[in-house]
């Protein structure tokens, strides 16, 4: 998709997950997000939106630190200085959401970043980026509240696609021996899509074509971005061949959020 079309679903993702949030208490539990609660959730989205639009409107080399809000006072003041009370939260949310729209849209052609996974462009990538962080939690919020969640095909594929190709490889642990490996492949039905994953000792590495596998996982592209983000299980899919892989995968891809890193 291009930068203007994942803008388009920071900001519709964004309305979605307010509109869930803001529907109940705040002490719901968020089932994806072990420990978490609704607020947690939200304040961890806007922090990240902040996170997200600092690395853009102020362009740095490396990580900006964020392990708490007090941390984008510099770069946010107005947004950043501390956690809003409950009354304000959702409402601080949709802020921290208009101003990442803002960011992202406002940068210019050529707009050199920080950025940490393959895309065309920085802004691309963060774009991207946030749109999937977005939608993945849209669902968790929703899924809190007991509502139904609905991806379209062509923007799940590319979310999925940023899963299995941009973080897969970047992950660092080792499930398996050195002198061990199995191949997992990722087939989207209605979109007839395909991803080749091999496990190994050296890590998870992906390509778009390929020919046998150890197991075979096969749905819509939107039980896929579910299932594989840890959101579902294997009940939502056909597997074929060797289940246990799953579980490596369980094990070697989990994307957890630590001030950035």
């Amino acid at each position: 998709m291009e930068i203007a079309e994942y803008i388009g679903f920071v900001k519709s993702e964004g309305d979605k997950f307010a509109a869930a949030a803001e529907q109940g208490a705040l002490d719901v539990a968020i089932s994806g997000c072990d420990g978490w609660d609704m607020r947690q959730l939200v304040r961890h989205l806007g922090l990240i939106h902040l996170w997200a639009a600092g690395h853009v409107a102020f362009p740095s080399d490396d990580w900006f630190d964020a392990d708490d809000i007090p941390d984008m006072a510099r770069y946010w003041p107005e947004l950043g200085s501390s956690w809003p009370d409950d009354a304000d939260l959702v409402s601080w949310y949709r802020q921290t959401n208009r101003n990442l729209v803002r960011v992202l849209e406002s940068a210019p052609d050529g707009h050199e970043c920080f950025s940490f996974l393959p895309a065309p462009t920085p802004v691309t990538m963060w774009s991207r980026r946030q749109a999937s962080e977005i939608a993945i939690h849209r669902f968790d919020a929703k899924n809190a509240r007991g509502i139904a969640s609905q991806f379209e095909p062509a923007f799940a594929t590319d979310m999925l696609d940023e899963l299995l190709s941009g973080f897969a490889p970047r992950q660092r642990s080792k499930p398996l021996d050195s002198d061990s490996e199995k191949t997992l492949r990722v087939h989207a039905n209605d979109v007839d899509q395909h991803w080749y994953l091999t496990i190994c000792g050296d890590g998870i590495t992906t390509v778009r074509d390929g020919g046998d596998a150890d197991l075979s996982v096969e749905a819509s592209a939107a039980d896929l971005y579910l299932l594989l983000w840890n959101r579902s299980d294997e009940s939502t899919v056909t597997l074929q061949g060797d289940t246990n892989i799953l579980e490596l995968w369980r094990q070697s891809c989990r994307v957890r959020w630590s001030g950035g890193e």
